[in-house]
C-alpha cells in the first residue's frame, strides 16, 4: 500500500487505527513503470498490513497496476524543437510526446520546470497497454508551474499521470474530461492520476487544484493537494462514475478537499487525510448547473446531484468554526463511515438541497443517507447544532448509528439528530482525538484505550483500515478503537 508523502504509520499504531478506516478490495501491486520514486520527497510509506500478517484490505487496484511500458518517449526541459523523444533528441513539451505515443508508452519528463499549458486529445491506450506521463523513475518531480491550466486532457482513455508537481495555475491544476460528450460514458475513462503534487492554484475564486468531468474509472491516489482556489476544490468531480481517491493529503485554502456532483455515482473518498480551511471537507453532492450533467438528465425519471458517494475511512481535522466534515447535498444512498473528525466545526453534519425540481426536471430530495461508526470531537462553544438540516430534504430517511460525540471543551456532547441514533457513544473523550492536524505529519502516537472499542458496527462497504490493513469483526470492530483491545 502507498501512503500520502512524507506519512510513515509504525506498525504498531496499524492496531491503533485498525478499526476505524479502510474498506474492501485487493491489495494493489506495484504500477509496473518503473515510476515510483521522485527523489522529491513524494514517495510512499512503505506496504503495512495487519500486525497477524493478515492481507491488507487496502483501495481496490487500478487498470494500470502490474503493467510495464514498451516504450519510452523522453521529454527534456529547455529541450529545443526538432526532437524524436529519444534520449539525444528529447521532445519539448508533453503535447508533442503525446502526438507521437502509441498504447504502451511511457511519455518521460527529466527534472526541472517544463512547459504547463499542455493540451492532449485523444491520447488512447488500452487495457493491457496504457499510456503514461511523468517524471523519471528516482529523480525529482518534474514541474509544471504557471498557465491557465497545466495539463488538460480531453477524451483520454487508459492513462497514468504521476510523478509531477503542478503548481501557480490561475484556472485549474490539472483537468481532463469528456469533451462535451456528456452522453458518451466512453468519452474519457479508466485514467489514474497518482504521486503527485499539486499546490498554490487558482487567483481565490472557483478554481480545482484537480478537475475531472465526465470521467469514469477514476483513480487519484497517493497525491499531496494543498491550497487550491478558496472557492474551488482539491478534486472536483463532475458527472463522474466508478471514482476512488485513496491515500491522498488535503491542506490549506480549498472550498472542499473532494465533490462529487453533477450526477457523479459510485464514488469512494477513502484512507485520506484531510486539513482544509473550507467549509465542507466532503462535498457528497452538490450543485451543478443542468447542462453539465453526466449522463445529462432525464425528464421521465427522478433525477439526483449524486448517488452512492461514500466516504470512509479518512482522517479530518483541523476544521475551523464556519465548516463541516460531512455535507450531504441532494445525495442518495451516500454514506460516511468509520471517520476520525476534530476540530471547531459548526457542523457534524449538513444535509442540503440546493437543486430543486423545475424547468421539466424532477431532483430527489437528499435522502437515505447513512452516518456510521464515526468519531466526532468538536468544541460546543462553535458547534450550531450537530447536524444542520436544510429545507427540501429527506432527513427523516437517514440512519445514524454507533458515532462517538465528544465536546473537548467540556460543553455538551449530546447531538441533536434528525432520527434516534442506535449505539451511540456520547461525552466520553476519543482514544484517538490527538491525531496530528497536519496531514504530512506522521503518526507515530502509541496504542491506547478508546471508549469506541467494542462499540463496533459491520459497514459492508468498510473491511479495512487507514493503514489498508483488514478489520476484525464486530464487536471488536469498534467505531475508532483498538483491534480486540490493542
Amino acid at each position: 500500500m502507498r501512503w500520502p508523502p512524507t506519512v510513515a504509520l509504525p506498525v504498531a499504531l496499524v492496531l491503533v487505527l485498525s478499526l476505524a478506516f479502510g474498506c474492501g478490495g485487493e491489495p494493489s501491486p506495484g504500477d509496473g513503470d518503473g515510476g515510483g520514486g521522485d527523489g522529491g520527497g513524494g514517495g510512499d510509506g512503505g506496504a503495512i498490513d495487519a500486525p497477524d500478517g493478515t492481507p491488507a484490505c487496502d483501495a481496490p487496484a487500478s487498470f494500470a497496476d502490474g503493467l510495464a511500458p514498451t516504450r519510452l518517449l523522453h521529454v527534456a526541459a529547455g529541450a529545443g524543437g526538432g526532437g524524436d523523444g529519444s534520449v539525444g533528441r528529447p521532445f519539448a513539451t508533453i503535447q508533442q510526446a503525446a502526438a507521437a505515443a502509441t498504447p504502451g508508452t511511457a511519455i518521460r519528463l527529466g527534472p526541472g520546470e517544463h512547459t504547463s499549458g499542455q493540451y492532449v486529445a485523444g491520447l488512447r491506450g488500452t487495457a493491457t497497454a496504457p499510456i503514461w506521463i511523468g517524471g523519471e523513475p528516482g529523480q525529482p518531480r518534474p514541474v509544471l508551474r504557471g498557465a491557465g491550466q497545466a495539463l488538460h486532457l480531453v477524451r483520454p482513455a487508459y492513462v497514468v499521470v504521476h510523478d509531477l508537481e503542478v503548481t501557480g495555475q490561475t484556472a485549474n491544476g490539472l483537468n481532463v474530461d469528456d469533451g462535451g460528450d456528456f452522453a458518451d460514458d466512453t468519452a474519457a475513462h479508466h485514467v489514474v492520476l497518482r504521486d503527485l503534487h499539486v499546490h498554490d492554484v487558482g487567483t481565490g475564486g472557483n478554481n480545482d487544484c484537480i478537475k475531472v468531468s465526465g470521467v469514469n474509472d477514476l483513480h487519484v491516489l497517493d497525491s499531496r493537494i494543498e491550497r487550491c482556489g478558496a472557492g474551488g476544490s482539491g478534486i472536483d468531480h463532475v458527472g463522474c462514475h466508478r471514482s476512488v481517491v485513496a491515500r491522498n493529503a488535503f491542506a490549506g485554502a480549498m472550498s472542499t478537499a473532494v465533490q462529487a456532483k453533477g450526477g457523479s455515482t459510485d464514488v469512494d473518498v477513502r484512507q485520506n487525510r484531510i486539513a482544509i480551511t473550507g467549509p465542507r471537507a466532503v462535498n457528497l453532492g452538490g450543485s451543478t448547473d443542468l447542462d453539465l450533467f453526466r449522463p445529462p438528465l432525464s425528464t421521465s425519471a427522478p433525477n439526483a446531484e449524486a448517488r452512492r458517494i461514500r466516504v470512509f475511512a479518512n482522517v479530518i481535522t483541523g476544521l475551523g468554526d464556519t465548516a463541516t466534515p460531512f455535507a450531504f447535498v441532494g445525495c442518495i444512498d451516500c454514506l460516511a463511515a468509520h471517520n476520525l473528525v476534530r476540530g471547531r466545526q459548526r457542523w457534524n453534519v449538513r444535509i442540503l438541497q440546493e437543486t430543486a425540481s423545475g424547468g421539466g426536471y424532477t431532483f430527489e430530495p437528499a435522502a437515505n443517507g447513512r452516518v456510521l461508526a464515526n468519531t466526532f470531537v468538536f468544541a460546543a462553544a462553535s458547534l450550531s447544532t450537530a447536524v444542520n438540516v436544510g429545507g427540501g430534504t429527506d432527513a427523516a430517511s437517514f440512519t445514524f448509528s454507533h458515532n462517538l460525540w465528544y465536546a473537548s471543551d467540556g460543553g455538551s456532547s449530546t447531538p441533536s439528530l434528525p432520527v434516534t441514533e442506535t449505539g451511540g457513544v456520547v461525552g466520553q473523550a476519543s482514544g484517538y482525538g490527538h491525531l496530528p492536524d497536519d496531514p504530512q505529519a506522521p503518526i507515530t502516537a502509541a496504542c491506547v484505550g478508546a471508549p469506541e472499542a467494542g462499540a463496533g458496527v459491520h459497514v459492508p462497504e468498510v473491511t479495512g483500515t487507514l493503514a489498508g490493513a483488514c478489520r476484525a469483526a464486530p464487536p471488536a470492530a469498534a467505531t475508532i478503537g483498538p483491534q480486540d483491545g490493542c
